[in-house]
């Protein structure tokens, strides 16, 4: 009997390889070209104009969200483990890069992501565009520009934190933005609270608000505030399809401009159930939006998250039916400094095993289904023979072992940048106990970008 099980266990193992391997694709090599370092604590002054509420940031932290004004006084911390870094802060944080795109001039649009991590400790938080150079020889990041954004012309269909200030300024506890598209008259952004489809103009100024839809599905998260709790707790809760942070990490758009690709980070529910594809996978829906309608086609395709994956990063079309997508587990730091037992404040609870790139392809032919994934790189597994990385790189690999990696996009045929999302003062997979810096790398990936 044991031997009759034992070979059964061992067919049924290489099923599931052979499975893993078609539809995950291939793994491709990763070579680290280079890296520069935004340090965590970089921070940026509120506007001229704005109130006096945003010239601190982080002062609702505290876990019973009472307010705190002394500087520093309420620590930063990763689980049990602390980053060595205190709200609040003087000025606003320059932090938590959750999208990227490259420019013509080889320099890059990127945004902060909502404030410190809910809508109810982020009324102090400005939400921030960031134009930004790399110098990969100095390795360092230069902040050329700011946007502070703002909906002076009362788009937002819900009254916004500072609704009776003059400036308006949005905050964390109005939108969550995490997905950036620059186009010719401003910035389309993807946030994860309605989930909304927001266009802005280049000064920031928000011009239109798009709810979501799959087909004839309108898409809620329980922080959308639209939905509202019954005064009477015998009647039923509002209805809403998606998880707290499952909306739109993603957002690409299609070479010709014509398209928006919005990602959801989360599966849509029904009846309580995920979204799956046929061999049982996770899915989440791509939705492609019209710009020149200013509306959704109707026209979906859905991303088959991995055995270990449980969200989505970042997501950049590489032409009109291929495209790079962040896949990622929610572990942070290496494996080998894991916890063995019980966590503690001097080793990693949980460390991170899924960081990845795909490159996948979605066309005509699988609209309505899963995307196809062509292969992907390993941010676990990046070579780096020369020793090139400043920080990260053990026995000839660098690898991204943080909880978050919210930034892909190419640079050239060969070239890919990868950033990580740093939820400054809260993440520390780098280092056991210090707050993780804003981490930009170059990656050689030519055989990965021209697969088919």
């Amino acid at each position: 009997m044991k031997t009759l099980l034992t070979g059964g266990l061992a067919l049924l193992a290489i099923g599931s390889s052979a499975l893993a391997e078609s539809t995950e694709g291939r793994q491709f090599t990763a070579t680290l070209a280079h890296q520069a370092i935004l340090p965590a604590d970089t921070r940026v002054p509120a506007p001229q104009d704005a109130p006096e509420h945003l010239r601190q940031a982080g002062k609702f932290t505290t876990p019973d969200r009472h307010r705190t004004d002394a500087l520093g006084t309420v620590p930063g911390k990763d689980g049990l483990r602390p980053t060595g870094t205190g709200l609040p802060i003087d000025g606003q944080a320059v932090q938590g890069f959750s999208g990227i795109r490259r420019m013509e001039d080889g320099t890059f649009w990127t945004l902060s992501d909502n404030g410190f991590g809910s809508k109810a400790n982020s009324s102090d938080a400005a939400l921030m565009l960031h134009h930004i150079a790399i110098d990969w020889t100095a390795g360092t990041v230069d902040r050329r520009e700011t946007v502070f954004l703002s909906d002076p012309g009362k788009k937002a269909p819900f009254p916004i934190a500072l609704e009776g200030t003059n400036t308006r300024y949005l905050t964390g506890a109005d939108f969550d933005v995490e997905s950036i598209q620059p186009v010719a008259d401003g910035f389309w952004v993807g946030e994860e609270f309605g989930p909304w489809l927001l266009k802005f103009d280049q000064a920031g100024k928000l011009q239109s608000v798009h709810e979501t839809r799959v087909g004839g599905t309108k898409v809620l998260s329980p922080d959308n505030p639209t939905l509202q709790l019954p005064a009477d707790p015998a009647k039923p809760l509002p209805a809403f399809n998606l998880k707290r942070s499952g909306g739109f990490e993603g957002l690409a758009r299609s070479p010709d401009g014509a398209h928006l690709y919005a990602l959801l980070e989360g599966p849509l529910y029904a009846d309580g159930k995920v979204e799956t594809v046929e061999d049982g996978r996770t899915g989440l829906r791509v939705i492609e939006f019209d710009m020149g309608k200013g509306d959704w086609t109707g026209r979906s395709w859905i991303y088959p998250l991995g055995e270990a994956g449980v969200a989505i990063g970042d997501f950049n079309m590489l032409d009109d039916t291929t495209a790079l997508v962040i896949e990622r587990d929610n572990g942070a730091g290496r494996p080998s400094e894991a916890c063995h037992g019980e966590p503690k404040d001097d080793c990693f609870a949980t460390p991170a095993k899924l960081k990845r790139i795909y490159k996948i392809e979605m066309n005509e032919a699988n609209a309505g289904g899963p995307v196809r994934k062509i292969g992907y790189l390993d941010l676990m597994d990046v070579k780096d023979p020369k020793g090139v990385a400043r920080q990260g790189t053990k026995d000839g690999v660098y690898d991204m072992p943080f909880v978050t990696i919210e930034n892909v996009d190419r640079v050239d045929d060969t070239h890919i940048v990868v950033a990580n999302d740093n939820n400054f003062p809260f993440s520390a997979g780098r280092e056991v106990n210090r707050a993780d810096d804003n981490e930009f790398v170059l990656i050689e990936a030519g055989e990965f970008l021209n697969a088919r």
